[in-house]
């Protein structure tokens, strides 16, 4: 009889080191996308959590020359005093009026007009932003 040579069978005595290296690949690629996806929600959740307090424009009318007045709807907890910033322009766009306003109602909502004076005749109204209100020491 002639001597043949048997063919192990595959995969019975271990992993082959390219099986093993691209299971480490698999481990190493599953892990920073799980990190990732952690540092993407923990930002995105710190931003939308950091928004206390926000509004909204409703309208607003142009009075005179001096005074436009703005209906904004603030959104914000009830225990906090909310402050937002109004700036109008001109038709070139140039800045005529800027103001903070306080909102220290205790509602969630609120719905206010205020009047913002200008100097001269605006054109446009921008909510610059809001935020909570600095503690009265």
């Amino acid at each position: 009889m002639s001597a043949v040579r048997e063919q192990l069978p595959e995969g019975r005595y271990g992993r082959s080191a390219d099986e093993r290296a691209d299971r480490k690949l698999k481990v190493v690629g599953s892990v920073l996308g799980v990190a990732l996806l952690g540092v993407v929600g923990w930002i995105g959740w710190d931003y939308v959590a950091g928004q206390s307090v926000s509004a909204e424009v409703i309208k607003f009318q142009i009075v005179s020359d001096s005074e436009v007045m703005v209906h904004l709807e603030v959104r914000k907890d009830a225990s906090v005093a909310g402050v937002c910033t109004l700036s109008s322009q001109d038709k070139q766009h140039g800045e005529v009026g800027r103001a903070d306003f306080t909102f220290a109602q205790k509602a969630a909502r609120v719905d206010e007009v205020v009047s913002l004076k200008t100097t001269g005749r605006a054109a446009m109204i921008e909510l610059v932003g809001c935020r909570t209100a600095a503690a009265q020491g």
